[in-house]
């Protein structure tokens, strides 16, 4: 079919059913649905689609690009850690407005294997505000607390060329990209060094239902 700025390479089909999405958290949803796989993959949103499993990178870009298609800018930034993986999260603001204004309040999309690394309700003024809401529940197997920055916004247009929303090749050209850019960090060197590691209880919690490698 031929591309067009309403369909972004994206068949009739697969439009109808990320429109049937509806709203943010009606994406959530789905995403929470989608089972968590362990593959070293970068899946478009399309193969997510078709696939209906993710991991966070993947989970993150199929969000962003259903956010797009119900009339939110595909909005994405990364979260960086210490001593951990960073965690990538589709963001939008409610309600809509464009990237540039000032209205609305914050909120995420995300797929993750810890339970509090996932959806954020529209409620937070910042980015940095929304950013700081997963910094308890950010953790390593050791129980440390490791998030430590978080990125500005990258809208995904600046990728539309290289079809990231639809192509069967792996698209790890937008983590390459959120390496390069500009990360703010969210506490002091001083307060990282006086962290402690999480109570046994809240570990569990967050890692209730995590996804293991068969060994």
């Amino acid at each position: 079919m031929t591309e067009t700025s309403d369909s972004w390479g994206l068949t009739p089909a697969e439009l109808r059913k990320l429109r049937g999405f509806k709203n943010p958290h009606g994406i959530q949803r789905v995403l929470d649905d989608m089972s968590y796989h362990l593959a070293a993959s970068a899946w478009s949103p399309r193969r997510v689609l078709r696939e209906n499993t993710s991991h966070c990178y993947e989970g993150a870009l199929f969000a962003a690009a259903a956010l797009r298609v119900i009339g939110y800018p595909p909005l994405i930034i990364d979260l960086e850690a210490e001593h951990d993986t960073d965690h990538v999260i589709a963001v939008y603001r409610y309600p809509n407005s464009s990237s540039n204004s000032n209205e609305g309040h914050w909120g995420a999309l995300a797929k993750s294997n810890y339970t509090g690394c996932r959806y954020r309700e529209p409620v937070y003024r910042s980015l940095r505000e929304l950013a700081m809401s997963y910094f308890d529940t950010y953790f390593n197997m050791r129980g440390e607390r490791t998030l430590r920055t978080f990125s500005r916004p990258v809208h995904m247009r600046r990728f539309d060329s290289l079809r990231w929303m639809t192509s069967e090749q792996p698209i790890w050209f937008v983590a390459e990209y959120l390496l390069t850019i500009s990360h703010y960090p969210l506490i002091t060197r001083a307060q990282a060094k006086r962290l402690h590691r999480l109570d046994g209880r809240s570990f569990r919690a967050g890692c209730l239902e995590r996804a293991e490698k068969k060994t």
